[in-house]
């Protein structure tokens, strides 16, 4: 699943080729992508037709595109969403879900001439692409600043408003795994699987680990070798393990080849060479050092 530093690759790829350009046309090739969209297909297309995006922005793994009216197309790449931009004359995608057919006032003004109307220039679209359909798009009323549909979503590790100092004292209140706590939305976004285990190999903690037994400075740690990691992996584009995560240009990440645990499993661990672990974990699988990340103690029951 992409987590947050391939989300923030793809939403500054939109930014780059997206922002200031209008929205001339919507197709809505499958209904499920929109499932969640008030208007279904019809009134999801017909919301954003004429419509100006005026910005690109993302909270955890969502991203969403502001519109002139105060409006924003919100979205989620779920399993294995894409959000491509490509030339018109672009063959389909052979998932290809959602088509949106951009002009762009090539005045460099996104809000057009003096009638208001938009200067059609070159065409460009927008494609959302999705094999397993675990993603979805919609039209977020008045969500321009924030959506309400996420507004329950805690900042992430990378956002500067990220309070760090709440999580590390929620955290130490809660008797849940650290593992189970950095992937709660709740408390702290974008944090998926693969970065979950990288940053807690680079601490030493064994995802099992209760929050009660960590102290303030460990959680701190963990935080920042969860910032470290995603922005490692932002600078190599993201992590991609096949064809489903792309950024907008259809290119793979490259940060899988700098993974020192996820992935790893019977591999010597880069630190004291014993062999890397995987356990299951929430349908998933979570990836240690049994030497470097010794598992908890049980808790001893009470007289």
């Amino acid at each position: 699943m992409p987590e947050l530093p391939e989300v923030e690759v793809v939403r500054a790829g939109l930014e780059r080729h997206v922002v200031g350009a209008r929205i001339d046309r919507v197709d809505v090739l499958h209904p499920r992508p929109v499932r969640r969209d008030a208007g279904g297909s019809t009134g999801f297309a017909a919301a954003l037709t004429g419509r100006v995006i005026t910005a690109a922005r993302r909270r955890g793994k969502y991203f969403w595109l502001p519109l002139d009216n105060g409006d924003a197309l919100l979205g989620h790449l779920g399993m294995s969403g894409q959000m491509l931009v490509q030339p018109p004359d672009a063959p389909d995608e052979r998932h290809l879900r959602v088509r949106f057919s951009l002009s762009r006032d090539v005045s460099g003004d996104p809000s057009g001439d003096a009638s208001g109307s938009v200067v059609g220039g070159p065409g460009l679209q927008m494609r959302f692409v999705d094999q397993r359909m675990f993603g979805g798009l919609l039209v977020s009323l008045g969500g321009a600043d924030l959506p309400t549909e996420i507004a329950h979503i805690a900042r992430d590790p990378l956002d500067p408003l990220f309070d760090e100092p709440d999580f590390i004292s929620r955290a130490r209140r809660r008797t849940s795994a650290i593992k189970r706590l950095l992937l709660d939305q709740s408390l702290v976004s974008g944090v998926g699987n693969i970065y979950a285990d990288e940053a807690l190999w680079r601490a030493g903690i064994h995802g099992e680990r209760p929050g009660d037994r960590l102290t303030g400075r460990q959680l701190g740690e963990l935080l920042g070798h969860a910032r470290e990691v995603m922005g490692d992996a932002l600078r190599q584009g993201g992590t991609s393990f096949d064809a489903l995560y792309v950024n907008v240009n259809g290119e793979s990440g490259y940060f899988d080849r700098s993974l020192h645990a996820y992935g790893r499993e019977g591999e010597p661990c880069e630190r004291c060479g014993s062999p890397i672990r995987r356990t299951a974990f929430m349908n998933r699988s979570s990836y240690f050092c049994p030497s470097c990340q010794p598992a908890p103690r049980a808790r001893r029951g009470r007289a």
